[in-house]
C-alpha cells in the first residue's frame, strides 16, 4: 500500500525520495509518494520520476486497491528495478494552481450554502478553471454577482487554512448540514482528513489546498448554466493562474 505523504498537511512539497516497488510500461508503484492521485473532483498531478540511469515523465496517477499508480507518458531509460531509490519531482505550478482552485471551489461552496442554502452536489477543479454543481439553485445575475462579491471578501480576510486529521465523531457532530456528503465516505474511515478556514469553513476532504486564503487570488465567475431542475453550475477561475 502506497503512504499518502501530502496527507494530511504537505501540500508544499513537491520532491522527494521514495522506493520502487512495483514498475510497468504502463506506471511506477512507489512505497510512498507526493504526487496526487485523481479524486475527489481533482485531477492528479503531473511531474517526473528519476533514477540512476533513467527517468519517467508522470501524466496521470491514481489509485488501484490501496497502491498508487503512477503514470508514464515518456521515458528515458530502462525501467527502475523494485527496491530503487528514485526522486520523484512533482509540476510544482500545476500543483500550487491546483490547490488554489480547490480552496477556491471551498468559498465558493460555503458562500452559496450560507447565503442561498444550496448545497454543493458535485464539483470538478482544474489548474485553470472550475465548476461547481449546486441543488436547489436558480442564479440570476444579480445573484452571481453577490457570490463573487462575498467570496472575494473572504478571501480578502487571508483566513489561514488549517489540513489535519480529526476523529470522525468530532467532524460528523461539528460540520454544518449541507457542508459535507458524510454518507458517501465508508464507515471504517476514521479520523477524517479536515480542511477548515479559521472562523469560516470546516469539509471533510482528500484534496489539495493552499495554506490561507490570501494565497488564492480573486475570483472570477465565468458563466452559469442549468444542468436539470433546481441545479446550476457555477464555471470561475482565479487571477493569476497559468
Amino acid at each position: 500500500m502506497t503512504e499518502l505523504r501530502y496527507l494530511p498537511d504537505a501540500d508544499d512539497v513537491t520532491a522527494f525520495e521514495a522506493t520502487v516497488e512495483e514498475a510497468t510500461e504502463e506506471y511506477i508503484i512507489l512505497d510512498g509518494t507526493y504526487f496526487y492521485p485523481e479524486g475527489g473532483g481533482q485531477p492528479p498531478d503531473h511531474g517526473t520520476i528519476e533514477w540512476d540511469g533513467g527517468s519517467a515523465e508522470i501524466d496521470d496517477v491514481w489509485k488501484d486497491h490501496g497502491d498508487v499508480r503512477h503514470g508514464i507518458a515518456s521515458m528515458d531509460g530502462d525501467l527502475p528495478a523494485a527496491g530503487t531509490t528514485v526522486e520523484g519531482i512533482v509540476d510544482e505550478q500545476r500543483r500550487r494552481n491546483l490547490s488554489r482552485m480547490h480552496t477556491a471551489q471551498h468559498v465558493v461552496s460555503r458562500v452559496v450554502l450560507d447565503e442561498y442554502e444550496a448545497t454543493t452536489a458535485g464539483n470538478q477543479v482544474y489548474a485553470d478553471r472550475s465548476r461547481i454543481d449546486f441543488e436547489p439553485a436558480s442564479f440570476d445575475n444579480e445573484d452571481l454577482d453577490r457570490i463573487e462579491s462575498l467570496s472575494n471578501a473572504a478571501i480578502e480576510s487571508d483566513h489561514a487554512v488549517v489540513k489535519e486529521q480529526r476523529p470522525r465523531e468530532q467532524v460528523e457532530a461539528n460540520v454544518d448540514e449541507g457542508r459535507a456528503l458524510l454518507g458517501m465516505i465508508p464507515d471504517h474511515v476514521d479520523p477524517l482528513r479536515v480542511v477548515a478556514i479559521e472562523e469560516f469553513d470546516m469539509c471533510p476532504c482528500g484534496g489539495t489546498h493552499a495554506d490561507s486564503l490570501g494565497e488564492l487570488g480573486e475570483v472570477t465567475i465565468l458563466d452559469c448554466t442549468s444542468k436539470g431542475e433546481d441545479i446550476d453550475r457555477i464555471e470561475f477561475t482565479l487571477s493569476g493562474v497559468e
